[in-house]
């Protein structure tokens, strides 16, 4: 069957952009669909200090933007719209957006995953300015300041131990009486002296002017209010992979998609890329690595299909 592309690539961060490069470049037919804008969670980072070839900083935005004019200069396409579902029937996929549809003999999912946030006052107009959901992409930013983290699971004690390499003023909230992260992870937090680890304790709102200076917490223990002085919060309470759309796809217990080294999932011809793929470290630059990954090997697959493998 003609399909309408070879490829469709959902998500527009990182991960998806370099793989619509990539494929692109193979000579691939390809359409990358995005919901909002190009960069994923890169476009709340305000100064991106970790990017390769990049010595000054640079904005997520800026660097999505470049991402997106480079991977359209090989031939990608981009549509702006919501993806509902993405099945595969008879050999190819149909993806169902919210303003019609496309087939295409490969998909990447490089959908992401989303923060889940504290939904209080002044998270979301402090985001970039000391609200981050990201140590090691702004954890340098505050080297020797004052930093909250608020969580008490694994990717929070994860963080919080990377965060006291940079600063002895290191406060981790819990709104527990004790982390539910591993013991290991857990342990080492606790004894670290770098760290005061405040339990029974929430945050309630966070201020400052155009930057974060303080928090309102609360004591659930006392049923008690107060405020302390910080520079940044990392919040690290979870997130949510983005793969209700996928039919068929295996996921882990924590609704990631694993997958090969390839990038490829358990449905042939699917591959998943980025945050929403099982992975120990998630950056910019391991997403990036990924898309290359994943459209080299959809491109080795549709010449599968196509009857022209190199043999």
């Amino acid at each position: 069957m003609k399909t309408d592309f070879d490829v469709i690539i959902v998500g527009a961060g990182a991960a998806g952009l370099t793989a619509a490069q990539y494929a692109s470049r193979a000579n691939l037919s390809t359409l990358v669909v995005e919901e909002l804008a190009s960069g994923g969670q890169a476009l709340i980072v305000d100064r991106l200090e970790n990017y390769p070839g990049f010595p000054e900083a640079i904005s997520g935005m800026d660097l999505g933007q470049r991402m997106e004019k480079q991977a359209k200069a090989f031939g990608a396409r981009f549509e702006y719209t919501t993806v509902s579902a993405v099945e595969r029937k008879d050999g190819f996929f149909r993806v169902v957006f919210t303003n019609g549809e496309r087939t295409a003999l490969a998909v990447i999912a490089a959908s992401g995953a989303k923060h889940k946030t504290l939904e209080v006052p002044g998270e979301k107009d402090l985001m970039g300015q000391g609200v981050s959901y990201c140590a090691t992409c702004d954890g340098p930013l505050f080297k020797n300041k004052r930093i909250l983290v608020v969580g008490g699971g694994d990717a929070a004690c994860d963080e919080a131990t990377y965060l006291a390499n940079l600063t002895d003023k290191l406060t981790v909230i819990h709104r527990r009486d004790r982390f539910r992260a591993q013991p290991a992870l857990a342990e080492r937090i606790l004894k670290n002296p770098a760290v005061r680890v405040v339990f029974n304790t929430e945050c309630r709102e966070i201020m400052g002017e155009g930057k974060v200076a303080r928090v309102k917490l609360l004591n659930n223990a006392e049923n008690r209010t107060y405020e302390e002085e910080t520079d940044a919060v990392f919040i690290f309470i979870g997130s949510i992979p983005q793969t209700g759309f996928l039919a068929g796809v295996d996921l882990d217990k924590d609704g990631y998609i694993p997958t090969t080294q390839r990038m490829e999932t358990n449905v042939p011809g699917l591959y998943a890329v980025g945050d929403v793929r099982a992975t120990p470290f998630r950056q910019l630059v391991v997403a990036a690595g990924e898309g290359a990954i994943a459209a080299h090997a959809a491109a080795a697959y549709i010449d599968e299909l196509k009857g022209r493998a190199y043999r």
